[in-house]
């Protein structure tokens, strides 16, 4: 499945294949340069190779080629991680590195990529669920409707910012990579950094009002906004859990925390 593009780009490999449940990815060099060819499986990951192209370099990973499934992206080799930062006493660095990328990928910039998905179209599995389960999950859709009904700083939105999708490209800096392609509220991209780097990492007594005392400085977000963005977000996250099979109760308790901090 990659043979057209190695030559047509004139790659050569560089370790094995990646096999994701949306994407086909494969280490290779271009005259020399690490890159990862990245071949898209699915709708959602075509859109997100289109905003990657869009951003062309500005707070992600810059694009070395793109024909329609096929992605060709610079690779990041430092090996360093963000999610070992926030595991070993360094989640405070860890936060203002994700809130300078997500700060650059929000930029003005003329004409938007094709084919963004709406927040509120986004959100959709979340009020079933609510309305199925209840509990917290219907505080978190009673808090996503009137967030979505409001949004203001309307923007391109990655849409999956954690701390595995910010690498160290180098001498270029954090970088994103694998955004969905959304478009809303600027201050939805910040709210997932709150379930990572995992549940009991982001859940650790006092964490979360470290977290939002500090991204909504740093990102210069209104602090209830954003704990009502965690909320929402995080009930949206569980409903998808659920759905899959899977446990949702990291989520679920990220939705409490939030919630009690805007009860204080």
């Amino acid at each position: 499945m990659f043979s057209d593009y190695l030559e047509r780009w004139t790659l050569t490999l560089d370790g094995d294949p990646i096999i994701t449940r949306s994407s086909r990815l494969l280490p290779v060099r271009r005259d020399g340069v690490p890159a990862m060819l990245k071949l898209a499986m699915n709708a959602e990951e075509r859109r997100g190779g289109a905003v990657m192209a869009w951003w062309n370099g500005h707070g992600a990973a810059r694009v070395l080629a793109h024909d329609g499934n096929a992605l060709l992206l610079e690779r990041a080799v430092a090996g360093i991680s963000l999610a070992k930062f926030a595991r070993t006493g360094r989640d405070d660095e860890a936060s203002r590195i994700i809130c300078a990328a997500v700060a650059a990928l929000h930029a003005p910039r003329s004409l938007l990529p094709p084919d963004l998905v709406p927040l509120t179209e986004w959100f959709e599995a979340l009020q079933p669920a609510a309305a199925v389960h209840g509990g917290i999950l219907r505080r978190s859709a009673e808090t996503a409707s009137e967030l979505l009904a409001t949004q203001r700083d309307v923007t391109v939105l990655h849409g999956d910012i954690h701390h595995d999708n910010i690498l160290d490209f180098g001498p270029r800096g954090w970088l994103a990579i694998d955004p969905k392609g959304l478009r809303g509220e600027r201050g939805f991209d910040y709210a997932n950094l709150f379930c990572n780097p995992d549940h009991e990492t982001a859940t650790l007594p006092g964490r979360l009002a470290e977290r939002v005392e500090l991204v909504a400085e740093a990102a210069a977000l209104e602090p209830a906004r954003l704990l009502r963005w965690i909320l929402a977000w995080a009930g949206l996250s569980a409903a998808w859990l659920i759905d899959d099979g899977m446990s949702p109760q990291g989520a679920l308790r990220v939705a409490e925390l939030a919630e009690a901090e805007l009860n204080l």
